[in-house]
């Protein structure tokens, strides 16, 4: 039997109940039991369409709602957690206890209805484990998830070095842990399950003396009763939202955790699932710019793929952006390149693979150049420039604007990175006045920055088709910060005023080594020695260039990656939201299966 309580999930529903249809488990051995109440949107009439479709292919199914009054008298916010709304829950979740108890159902699966599983075969798994309670792991676009490691002696969240091993895939298997919740199988054919409960008055007189909440009830009963639970986390099972706080609404802050959460879907596996029939409930997202001028993504024409997931990832973040054709490294040739005027940097060589440029980097620099040219041609004030294998950092909208706001506020930058791999070991400087900008320091990649009309025409002035190198190297050599002197020597004017938002709001979607890593720049043809560099000769040969970058080095980002607040129901104490002010808290995400 599946449990499922729903309350003002009208946005997360559609996402919910398609991923809940698409569960690899036979339906007519499944009964849903749903209970919904005091709503102020749509959640009832969703729920109506999509058992309509399906409810036939079900077991059984019992829906039973009330549609009166939006919120009980003694609440003050749909946020508000107060014992009459414990109480209630407590009473629904026992009544689905009960009930599965009575049909004889071999498990019982409670479920919210902010959980996506995105991974079909999860009941599967989970009952293949033959544990009495099991919870999948969830991950969220923070530090949350579905299951405590501590528990304080007044039954609170206790925070433990154990909770980010299991949390990162540090350690990866099934872990007794004092509480799961959210989304949680538990086995009826069992015996001593029958001792478990989510009313107080079950439980051992005289032991329990904490508060009226339905999932520490739970947790207790099942420690009473000598009942381990576990989370596993094997396998990448699904997403959670975070709960919403007093006073966080579901237009403003859950809106945009579920941006986020649907980010990282498609980041992982390039769409996410929503059932035609739910789709109008769905709303468009209206586009803008950011307030920018335009925003430009450069994309191969044969990287459809890469192209299409953008676009999703577009459409969920309302981002007006035109698809600029990249040029194609594979359409070019020594003559064609010749012929276009270019000629390379005297003396450059990849630092790390002592090689020429390769057609691809080429194509890399002239898909820019050309960005800055049709910027000072349609005098455009302020771009964003995006690459296509980038994923979006949570509440990107929202860090952008202040990335944004502060920077036009001080004034005097050319040029933001929203991306890039730091190089330089020391601390970079803050800019005076500001949360979110550094001084940018010798950097890579060009994932995506903000660039003025100013800085387009400071990086065109140099003529730099006449002395090229990878674009990555010629940005740090225009804004000076560059450690090869001898490049730095051929450009005259290195007055480029380069930031970076920091917290850095992109990152790539694959580092060297990742299973699907691909590059353009790098897995193609390198140049041929008949063509020269700057009054000289190069005598390179022809090749074919390995799968690696100039990160192999590195395989990891300098820049840890950065997660939201760890908020834990329950929890005393909460953390910085991700990304606002300076002493926020990171999470090193290096090991995660997910895209985070």
């Amino acid at each position: 039997m599946v449990a499922l309580l729903v309350r003002n999930k009208a946005h997360t529903l559609p996402y919910f109940l398609s991923y809940l249809e698409d569960l690899d488990y036979p339906k007519d051995r499944m009964s849903l039991w749903i209970r919904s109440d005091h709503n102020e949107d749509r959640s009832i009439e969703i729920t109506k369409a999509w058992l309509k479709r399906t409810s036939s292919l079900y077991h059984s199914v019992d829906f039973k709602y009330r549609s009166e009054q939006a919120k009980r008298e003694s609440e003050r916010t749909s946020t508000h957690w107060n014992e009459e709304r414990f109480s209630d829950v407590i009473r629904l979740k026992q009544d689905a206890l009960q009930t599965a108890r009575m049909m004889w159902a071999d498990y019982i699966f409670f479920i919210d209805a902010d959980v996506f599983l995105t991974n079909s075969n999860t009941l599967r798994k989970l009952i293949d484990r033959k544990l009495p309670i099991v919870a999948p792991m969830l991950v969220s676009d923070g530090l949350y998830s579905n299951f405590w490691c501590g528990m304080t002696p007044d039954y609170y969240y206790q925070r433990t070095d154990d909770y980010k091993k299991i949390l990162n895939y540090d350690q990866i298997g099934q872990w007794q842990v004092p509480m799961v919740h959210t989304a949680v199988l538990v086995s009826l054919t069992i015996a001593q399950t029958r001792q478990l409960t989510f009313e107080r008055k079950n439980l051992p007189s005289g032991r329990y003396d904490g508060p009226v909440d339905d999932i520490i009830i739970f947790a207790m009963s099942a420690n009473y009763s000598g009942i381990p639970m576990y989370v596993c986390n094997e396998l990448l099972y699904g997403y959670i939202m975070v709960p919403l706080e007093a006073g966080e609404t579901v237009p403003g802050k859950d809106m945009e955790q579920l941006t986020n959460v649907l980010s990282y879907i498609v980041n992982e596996y390039g769409a996410f699932s929503l059932k035609q029939d739910l789709s109008r409930f769905v709303p468009d997202v209206p586009k803008d710019t950011l307030a920018l001028t335009h925003i430009y993504m450069i994309n191969l024409e044969r990287r459809s793929e890469r192209r299409t997931k953008m676009l999703k990832h577009f459409d969920l973040l309302g981002l007006d952006v035109e698809h600029f054709p990249a040029v194609d490294g594979k359409k070019l040739s020594d003559k064609k390149v010749y012929d276009m005027g270019i000629r390379f940097l005297p003396g450059y060589a990849d630092p790390f693979h002592k090689r020429p440029m390769t057609m691809g980097e080429i194509g890399c620099f002239l898909s820019h150049y050309n960005i800055w040219e049709r910027m000072v041609r349609l005098n455009q004030q302020e771009v964003l420039v995006l690459e296509d294998d980038i994923r979006f950092e949570p509440f990107f909208r929202r860090r952008a604007y202040g990335v944004l706001a502060d920077a036009r506020r001080i004034g005097g930058w050319d040029l933001i990175y929203l991306g890039r791999k730091r190089l330089q070991e020391e601390d970079e400087k803050w800019i005076d006045g500001s949360e979110y900008l550094v001084k940018a320091g010798y950097s890579y990649w060009t994932l995506g920055y903000v660039i003025t009309l100013e800085g387009a025409k400071k990086l065109l002035r140099e003529q730099p088709l006449g002395k090229l190198l990878p674009v990555d190297e010629y940005l740090p050599i225009m804004f000076d910060n560059h450690p090869n002197e001898s490049w730095t020597s051929h450009f005259r004017d290195r007055t480029l005023s380069a930031w970076s938002a920091a917290p850095l709001l992109l990152y790539p979607t694959h580092y060297t080594g990742d299973e699907g890593y691909i590059s353009d720049t790098e897995d193609s043809l390198r140049i041929d020695g008949t063509l020269p560099a700057v009054g000289m000769a190069s005598k390179a040969g022809l090749g074919m260039v390995n799968n690696d970058t100039r990160d192999a080095a590195q395989t990891q980002p300098t820049e840890p990656k950065k997660g939201d607040k760890e908020q834990l129901p329950n929890a005393p104490a909460l953390l910085s939201e991700s990304g606002i002010g300076q002493g926020e808290h990171d999470l090193e995400t290096k090991n995660r299966r997910s895209e985070l």
